[in-house]
């Protein structure tokens, strides 16, 4: 298989992989994959994405508890059921304590442009989300395709300040995702809207 070939198939074949074998991974895998990150293409090549590893059980615990409570509190006041709510936190919950590796993906506007106005304000903050999230894509198809299994939660935008105060980060870290890691325990298969329902060849009536 060529070049070419070989990541367009890693691309149709990653999958959001949340069971995992207890099975710690190698230190090295997950520096080959943060290092992937790093590679994505960034805003003004300012590189706003910073990463925070966790691996040790109890501060999984300690950050899996506290985002749980903030959902409960959310969902509380939404007026969902107390049986959703009892499923949707421990569904949480476990997702990240049963997860061999946990990253935290997060953002900082320390290197980026600064403007005095809101319009501009929002496009460099966006530019640099945008930068955060294709580092990460770039980190989940180096987990593929380094053997292991992984899945974005966008928990951590519900509840930023709760991260950055459990894993005591700098305070410019503005936590976006989680992403669980490890090696697989089990396979998933996922099909996608055709093409042509989500594209538009605006000049396709001009070509000859």
């Amino acid at each position: 298989m060529n070049k070419a070939d070989c990541i367009l198939e890693n691309i149709r074949a990653r999958r959001s992989i949340r069971r995992y074998l207890d099975r710690p991974v190698p230190r090295e895998l997950i520096e080959k994959i943060l290092d992937a990150a790093r590679w994505a293409p960034s805003a003004h090549n300012r590189q706003p994405w910073r990463f925070a590893v966790i691996e040790r059980a109890e501060t999984k615990r300690a950050l899996a508890a506290a985002m749980g409570r903030r959902l409960r509190q959310d969902l509380e006041r939404d007026g969902v059921a107390p049986s959703v709510i009892e499923n949707d936190t421990a569904r949480s919950y476990e997702r990240i304590t049963h997860a061999p590796v946990v990253i935290v993906v997060c953002v900082t506007l320390r290197d980026m442009d600064v403007y005095a106005d809101t319009r501009r304000k929002k496009a460099e903050y966006l530019m640099a989300t945008q930068s955060v999230a294709m580092a990460t894509q770039n980190l989940l198809l180096a987990a593929y395709a380094l053997g292991l299994g992984g899945c974005w939660m966008c928990a951590p935008l519900f509840a930023p300040d709760i991260v950055r105060d459990v894993l005591n980060l700098d305070a410019d870290w503005e936590p976006q995702a989680l992403i669980t890691l490890g090696f697989p325990a089990e396979e998933k298969t996922r099909e996608r809207v055709a093409l042509d329902l989500r594209v538009k060849f605006l000049d396709a009536d001009k070509r000859g």
